[in-house]
């Protein structure tokens, strides 16, 4: 994985921008009461800043078509007479959106003014404003709330000493509350806050004696990669991958009230990261790094010590058998699987699709038929009387689906499936299901596996110019197409399934890279091919277990 040139392409989200870029509208409502629903705006005033400067003003009166309460002129001071001649909000409207255009909105309490806003753009058919907004009084509460015995808006223009005094009219309020957000912003640089997702997160984040550490996430760049976090040991404690590194690691310090995630920012002494060229490359990166180092807090994808595989055995009367080691013996496996109960799911599934061999008694060792026999559930051979062409005919259905043709396979759980719930046995049709849907995911991991192994080197070009290569089923890195290295090695799978869960899982995310980004095969030493069915897991089918 290499440092360097990235070629994610960053949104507006992802990247962010600095502060000193962007355009903040900072804004003031007065209205005729507290709620849009039978309310309405009588004045509007704005001032628009762009790296500390102004660059523009916007008030006016507003017409609200309706008296205004006394308890509001005497709030206010804006009379009736003051509003008979000024525009209705549907002139005024227009022009504040235009000059608003995208710019970030600030107020005091700016829910309350946004709500105005966005009833009036819906009713008159704008549609709900886009745009992001800050709130000085959600970033007063986390950088100055100990310094100031309230929050309210004239209390910190006071604090701040700003040269405008609030005095609830639009303009002269909006002018106050830019001095207030401005002198916000200088506390707020003190904690690393330089960019807008940083701004715009900062009044979420929990109020810990952890949140000093998020200084240690001032050096993370805005760049795909992985992240490793590290105690005072230097041991791993979590690893994961990001599209935004910088904005992602710093979310950990936003709210999240989880007590593992507490007690693993209680531990966290530094921020180790790795920038890849494209989001495929950290998502390999991450597995290869949980299994190398089974970091203790990553406990959903935290490797198995061990793989399982579903093997059909090489015997007179081939069974299921789940095993530990994977062997080159030209026999049909299914895997790798998390744990042993994963593989019993997959064999249960084939048990009640084809009425294989269950018993591992030699042939015609026992005078009677075993216990699954007598139920008519299996064919075993265990009391000699079972041909080899009779049980032939199920080995082959079960080896023709493993190898791409499981309609027979699955139709039979679907049908056992349909049977159960039309009797209203409910509880069992929902085990039938959820061991069709595990052997789907078998099949296609398998399948997927193999088309991928067996194509060799493989290059595809991304529409947005870079490149990754995959060097029979294994990812090999994301390159500038002129800079790939074009190796040919032959096109041969190795295994005919993955070795280990961690070769699996990289699997999925190149198959699933492949299959939904823009991607154009330039190179392939081998056949790239998945011919076979197009399984679906019974999804609809979710209510049978309620």
């Amino acid at each position: 994985m290499r440092q360097g040139i990235s070629h994610f392409q960053p949104s507006f989200d992802d990247l962010s921008t600095p502060l000193i870029d962007v355009t903040f509208c900072v804004l003031d409502l007065e209205t005729t009461g507290g709620s849009p629903a039978d309310c309405e705006i009588t004045e509007i005033g704005a001032v628009k800043y762009r790296a500390g400067e102004l660059i523009g003003t916007f008030q006016t009166l507003v017409d609200p078509g309706a008296p205004i309460p006394p308890s509001i002129v005497l709030l206010t001071g804006i009379t009736h007479a003051m509003v008979v001649d000024a525009p209705e909000i549907e002139t005024a409207l227009p022009s504040f959106l235009e000059f608003i255009g995208d710019s970030v909105i600030v107020g005091h309490n700016v829910r309350f003014d946004l709500s105005f806003l966005n009833a009036a753009a819906i009713r008159l058919g704008y549609g709900k404003l886009p745009n992001k907004s800050a709130d000085t009084a959600s970033l007063a509460r986390r950088l100055i709330r100990q310094e100031v015995r309230n929050l309210r808006l004239g209390t910190l223009a006071a604090h701040f000493r700003s040269p405008t005094k609030p005095n609830h009219r639009a303009l002269e309020d909006a002018r106050a509350t830019a001095h207030v957000f401005h002198a916000l912003l200088e506390r707020a640089g003190s904690l690393g806050v330089t960019n807008l997702d940083d701004l715009l997160q900062l009044p979420t984040a929990k109020g810990s004696s952890h949140y000093s550490k998020i200084k240690l996430t001032d050096e993370l760049p805005r760049k795909p990669g992985v992240y490793v976090f590290r105690d005072r040991n230097d041991t791993p404690i979590y690893i994961g991958k990001a599209s935004n590194l910088r904005a992602r690691v710093r979310q950990y310090f936003y709210g999240d009230k989880r007590r593992t995630i507490a007690n693993m920012m209680k531990e966290l002494d530094r921020v180790e990261h790795q920038v890849c060229e494209s989001l495929l490359e950290a998502e390999i990166a991450e597995v290869r790094l949980i299994h190398a180092h089974r970091p203790r807090y990553n406990r959903r994808s935290k490797p198995p010590k061990t793989s399982h595989f579903v093997k059909v055995t090489k015997e007179k009367y081939p069974r299921l058998s789940v095993v530990r080691t994977l062997k080159e013996d030209g026999l049909a496996y299914l895997g790798p699987f998390r744990s042993k109960r994963a593989a019993d799911l997959v064999v249960h599934a084939i048990w009640d699709a084809v009425p294989i061999r269950r018993c591992n008694n030699r042939p015609g060792s026992r005078s009677a038929k075993c216990a699954q026999s007598q139920l008519g559930v299996a064919m075993c051979p265990c009391d000699g009387d079972l041909s080899l062409s009779e049980y032939s005919s199920a080995v082959e259905t079960l080896l023709a689906a493993i190898d791409g043709a499981p309609t027979h396979l699955l139709d039979n759980l679907v049908e056992r499936m349909n049977r159960l719930s039309i009797d209203q046995r409910y509880e069992e049709a929902g085990w039938v299901r959820d061991r069709h849907d595990a052997l789907v995911n078998a099949l296609r991991k398998k399948w997927q596996w193999e088309a991928l192994a067996s194509a060799g080197n493989l290059v595809f070009e991304h529409l947005d110019g870079w490149a990754i290569s995959i060097d029979n089923g294994l990812f090999v890195g994301t390159f500038q197409p002129g800079e790939l290295p074009i190796n040919t090695p032959d096109p041969v799978a190795s295994t005919p399934v993955p070795p280990n869960v961690q070769v699996a899982e990289e699997a999925t995310l190149i198959w699933n890279f492949i299959e939904k980004q823009p991607l154009k095969l330039t190179h392939a030493s081998g056949s790239l091919a998945y011919p076979y069915a197009n399984v679906q897991k019974l999804t609809i089918s979710r209510r049978l277990a309620a």
